[in-house]
């Protein structure tokens, strides 16, 4: 969490030597052929995804008895690498750095198959292990989500394996690839449609027995004052939460980064889509044909991950192997440090990159957040409950609330809305963007609305009154930089229950600065603070040698 605005906040580089670059990450899969391009800031350092492509080509649809990737296979995989080497060639790519996972690893003539890729597309493709891909997808999750000083366990389910990972954000305790995937799984143990009761319980029982081992190593790694969090990643878990939040929501979320959902809303999707025809389970919005044929198997591997480790509830990672590679690459050429730099702040380091995107004045946003933090912190349990997610969330408002400038001064606010609301703030999830973006859309002109579209996707009755008693607050934040030149230096709050009062002590800069226009605005501003608090607030200019306490 933020305690410290301008002793934790990094200062934006004014140089601009270490130019952008680059790069693209291929990841032939089991099921699908996934590319992804970034580009990279090497100040940050961080990178920004630009262009994403997806072909379902079904490595692992391999001979049944020669194990050989099929003729007809390779062909297509050859084809649709030759068009994302197209389409990486257009976006001015530097380098494609592609990798094969067990569907190559496994086949007789994998090797072969990478040889032909690398005559007729030009393209290196590396063949890595079951391990080497678990590091990887660490890579990427770190890279998108904090973990919090809290030990998590990432799980993959990807065509032809899982990996399972044991790790917190210093290292990987346990990297682990079992034969389990959604394709490998549904090839080999489901013939009828919908399946038979006899072949389900074969199903889940293979799937059982093939990762308990690997559990008990995880388990055996967790001591017995942690808590351990999960955390899933790729396409069978993300569209097992797609479906979920669409039927709990009513819509599925833009993002399905940071989404949870519980271990009894698995197993009651693994019933009905055990009772279902191939037919019926793409009628489901959110479930793609390709993934149709084998979501069964990966949500069966899901459902004994979650039983095997007595887990009740899993959060979505969209981050995982291709944008691991890209971390592995940063690291193997130098662009960081280490990995703990690279995690040290996923949020604040997003955040960053939206203040440098939309030009931000970061000088005036760091005093506006440090005057809203000491109203929060000095009237907590004054005047308010909420506690330190809540105070972080105005600290990230408070940095972006003036972003919308870099659409239009006009209505900016609005503008603000918007930005923060479709920006990448990883680290965050939907929910919890949506409060951010509300807090920096009332940090002036109307206070919240029910006629505002904005204010009704907030959908918890908690997350609405959190933006009503915390925009006030950025309000009167806002107001004590009105001409942005950091007039007043310092503030401090002193509530008088028996008058309903709360005295703003205004420390100025200088001694010859009297500060009028703050005390205008803080005049102008106040009224939807002392509505919301039931208090008058009364503001009194102190000579700069005053002593807060």
């Amino acid at each position: 969490m933020v305690n410290s605005v301008s002793a934790e906040w990094e200062r934006i580089p004014s140089s601009n030597v270490e130019q952008q670059r680059i790069i693209a990450a291929i990841d032939l899969g089991t099921n699908s052929l996934h590319m992804v391009v970034v580009r990279i800031d090497p100040r940050l350092p961080s990178f920004t995804i630009i262009g994403k492509e997806k072909e379902t080509v079904r490595l692992g649809n391999r001979d049944p008895q020669t194990r050989n990737l099929k003729p007809e296979v390779i062909e297509r995989a050859i084809a649709t690498l030759g068009r994302f080497k197209e389409v990486a060639k257009a976006l001015k790519v530097e380098s494609i750095i592609a990798v094969a996972t067990s569907a190559v690893r496994e086949a007789p003539n994998g090797r072969g198959f990478i040889a032909e890729v690398r005559r007729r597309v030009g393209l290196n493709v590396d063949l890595i292990s079951g391990q080497e891909e678990a590091r990887r997808i660490y890579l990427g999750v770190l890279s998108g989500m904090e973990f919090e000083e809290r030990p998590h366990v990432i799980v993959d389910i990807g065509g032809g394996s899982t990996e399972l990972i044991l790790c917190d954000a210093r290292e990987e305790r346990v990297l682990s690839s079992t034969k389990v995937g959604a394709v490998r799984l549904s090839k080999e143990f489901i013939t009828t449609d919908p399946i038979s009761q006899s072949e389900f319980d074969y199903l889940q029982a293979y799937t059982r027995g093939k990762l308990e081992r690997t559990i008990e190593e995880i388990q055996g790694n967790i001591r017995d004052d942690e808590e351990i969090c999960l955390v899933g990643t790729s396409g069978t878990i993300e569209t097992l939460a797609a479906i979920i939040a669409r039927e709990k929501l009513g819509s599925s979320p833009s993002s399905l980064n940071g989404y949870e959902f519980s271990f009894s809303e698995l197993k009651e999707w693994v019933k009905r889509l055990r009772k279902m025809n191939y037919s019926e389970r793409t009628d489901i919005p959110g479930i793609p044909e390709s993934r149709a044929e084998v979501i069964l198997g990966g949500a069966v591997v899901l459902q004994e991950v979650m039983s095997l480790l007595s887990i009740d509830k899993i959060r979505v990672c969209e981050r995982a192997l291709r944008e691991g590679v890209i971390v592995n690459w940063m690291l193997s050429h130098g662009l960081i440090d280490n990995r703990l730099r690279y995690q040290s702040n996923v949020k604040k380091r997003n955040i960053l990159k939206a203040v440098q995107k939309y030009q931000v004045n970061i000088e005036q946003s760091e005093r506006v957040a440090k005057f809203a933090l000491t109203i929060f912190d000095q009237t907590q349990h004054i005047l308010h409950n909420w506690g330190e997610e809540a105070r972080e969330f105005l600290w990230t408002a408070a940095i972006l609330h003036n972003c919308g400038y870099y659409i239009n001064h006009s209505s900016h606010h609005k503008h603000s809305y918007y930005l923060i609301r479709h920006s990448e703030l990883l680290g965050y999830n939907e929910t919890e963007i949506e409060i951010i973006a509300n807090l920096a859309r009332y940090h002036r002109k109307s206070p919240p609305k029910k006629k505002h579209d904005n204010y009704n996707n907030l959908v918890e009755k908690e997350h609405r009154e959190l933006v009503e008693q915390l925009s006030p607050i950025l309000r009167l934040a806002t107001a004590l930089d009105r001409r942005q030149i950091g007039a007043v230096a310092r503030i401090g709050c002193e509530y008088f229950s028996n008058k309903e009062e709360l005295h703003l002590k205004l420390v100025p800069s200088s001694p010859n600065e009297d500060c009028a226009l703050e005390l205008w605005s803080l005049e102008y501003s106040k009224d939807i603070f002392e509505r919301e608090f039931k208090v008058k607030v009364i503001s009194h200019l102190q000579p700069t040698s005053f002593t807060l306490s």
